[in-house]
């Protein structure tokens, strides 16, 4: 992922990205969805854009696991350049402030997959019906510390019953386990910072 903008402060080796703030210190598989991601193209994408909540994230990054319990739902705003590729601006709330980072992935060619090659990331769009919910996985192939994240975004901040069981299902097809599970509460914090 590209950093634009003010550069947060990282720790070496830290797997830094969707499921977790950049605080001085992740797709084996695609699951056909009700409306799996399709060919890039102008409409479609634009329905895609806009702006998520994180409802849950589940992440076997070491920073991710230490946070995880006091963390809140950040916000992510979704866009896409004339050429197809995705830019991303995240909102964390933090006790004391918002964390915000730009991100920009490169389209790969293949419908919903998109890369940050300088970082080694891969971002996938697993399943979305657009309107209500996103099921993203985001994979980091580090050296120091090689990460996987799933990540269920919402257009609202309420998420229903069956679809976190759905997403909770996902779970170990990814590699990772529920105890590596948070459910974000809501947060309006941040609102502004993505608007």
């Amino acid at each position: 992922m590209q950093a634009r903008g003010r550069s947060p402060q990282r720790v070496a080796g830290s797997c830094t990205g969707l499921s977790h703030p950049p605080l001085g210190g992740r797709f084996p598989r695609s699951v056909a969805g009700p409306h799996g991601f399709p060919i890039p193209a102008g409409d479609v994408l634009l329905q895609f854009a806009g702006k998520w909540h994180f409802a849950a994230t589940v992440s076997n990054c070491s920073v991710f696991l230490k946070m995880k319990d006091g963390m809140k739902s950040p916000t992510a705003t979704i866009s896409f350049t004339p050429e197809g590729d995705l830019a991303m601006k995240l909102a964390w709330p933090l006790p004391d402030r918002c964390q915000r980072l730009e991100l920009l992935f490169q389209q790969s060619g293949q419908a919903g997959h998109y890369t940050a090659a300088q970082e080694k990331r891969d971002l996938r769009v697993m399943e979305t019906d657009y309107s209500h919910y996103a099921i993203v996985h985001e994979t980091q192939h580090s050296e120091r510390q090689p990460s996987t994240a799933l990540q269920l975004l919402m257009r609202e901040q309420d998420v229903s019953p069956q679809l976190l069981q759905k997403f909770e299902e996902l779970i170990p097809t990814v590699g990772l386990t529920k105890a590596m599970l948070a459910v974000l509460p809501k947060s309006d914090q941040c609102t502004a910072a993505t608007s």
